[in-house]
């Protein structure tokens, strides 16, 4: 039996996904698996007994993901389980920007107990008009789950978009409107969209990429739409740009001492994957991605190993062997299977940086193989995996 510990509420429709096998417990350190959302687990001293961490969401920049790997314990996120919520979320964002509804309905609160406050509102409403979104160019960087969709429903909404990824994946080229432009250079969003909207991971590398010379090469009047990551935009260079009126709008989803004090800013708390169906979706996905690897050894949607699968067990067991990326490792672990008189059956190997993970299906007597394997220098973790009944 494998046990899970849950470092957040997580939806109790992803728990019930599990399934037979492994179930949830409320102590930490009995745990083989983690499921979080928020919770940082930076400090956390590991147990050895954590194989995997799920992160209920996109975005794992709580979660050690070196630390881990080092370890041999696989951290899984849910891309695409939020999409949804966050594309319709950026939608709105471009509505509150385009037209100025909340000025309308701070007017409406503020006049609620003049008897004539209809008639009145005929005259107030010119104060807030806006414009429409169909024939405006709209910009997304990062093409992935939720800008793809974010591209389309901009498509839907009759805007001229614009996308950019040097890394679009066969997946999400795909599943783009035909109309949707892709192009090479960030400097073409900057030269052309009406609204920018940005979808990328926190990393080192995208770290402040909407700095202050990429906020100056945007069109005067752009709307600027941030609900990915608030790292990913120099937050003085911005709030600069909307004093002196380059950028109108800036519409984000997180709010600090920087953020609530800008100018011509709409700022949100972090609402862009706060619906039912996205945590749902998210837990749910989360607890496939840990019942696969728990029971049979498969990563799907890892930050910090590549993906490997080999399906359901069909062999005697299937040997799970973390272990560093140097010359003749996978040599040296075949020949100590061999010489147990274990009978490869099936193997895959992925590396990535300096780890690396095996899964090798064998048929024969497994008296001792972890042992033996776990005593070649530079294997980290080792598991026997049987067939589930």
């Amino acid at each position: 039996m494998y046990h899970v510990h849950c470092m957040n509420n997580i939806a109790k429709v992803g728990t019930d996904a599990l399934g037979a096998g492994i179930e949830v417990t409320d102590e930490l350190e009995a745990a083989e698996a983690i499921m979080v959302r928020s919770a940082s687990l930076h400090e956390m001293d590991f147990s050895d007994n954590l194989l995997a961490i799920a992160r209920a969401g996109a975005g794992v920049n709580n979660i050690p993901l070196d630390r881990c790997a080092e370890e041999g314990i696989v951290v899984f996120n849910t891309p695409g389980a939020n999409a949804n919520g966050v594309k319709e979320m950026v939608i709105a964002g471009m509505l509150l920007a385009a037209r100025d509804i909340v000025g309308g309905i701070e007017w409406v609160d503020e006049n609620s107990d003049d008897p004539n406050v209809g008639k009145q509102a005929e005259k107030a409403k010119k104060d807030f008009a806006g414009t429409e979104l169909a024939g405006k160019n709209l910009g997304v960087i990062g093409l992935g789950a939720i800008g793809a969709m974010v591209a389309n429903a901009g498509r839907s909404l009759g805007m001229h978009v614009y996308g950019y990824d040097p890394f679009l994946s066969v997946k999400y080229a795909w599943s783009l409107d035909r109309h949707v432009r892709h192009v090479n250079n960030l400097s073409d969003i900057w030269a052309n969209c009406d609204y920018i909207t940005i979808h990328v991971p926190a990393t080192a590398k995208t770290k402040g990429m909407i700095g202050r010379d990429e906020i100056a090469a945007m069109k005067d009047g752009v709307v600027f739409l941030n609900y990915a990551r608030d790292s990913l935009v120099d937050e003085r260079a911005m709030a600069e740009a909307l004093q002196e009126g380059h950028v109108a709008h800036y519409m984000t989803d997180f709010a600090n001492s920087v953020t609530t004090s800008m100018a011509h800013a709409t700022v949100t708390p972090h609402l862009g994957a706060s619906t039912k169906e996205a945590e749902d979706n998210c837990a749910i996905m989360a607890a496939h991605e840990l019942s696969n690897y728990l029971l049979y050894g498969n990563i799907e949607n890892s930050v910090n190993f590549d993906p490997v699968d080999l399906g359901p067990i069909t062999d005697d067991a299937r040997i799970s062997i973390f272990h560093k990326n140097i010359p003749g490792m996978i040599g040296e672990i075949a020949a100590v299977i061999s010489n147990v008189g274990l009978n490869i059956e099936n193997m895959t190997d992925k590396s990535r940086g300096d780890n690396a993970y095996s899964l090798i299906d064998v048929t024969g007597d497994l008296d001792g193989i972890a042992a033996k394997i776990s005593s070649i220098p530079g294997v980290t973790r080792v598991r026997i995996l049987k067939p589930q009944a």
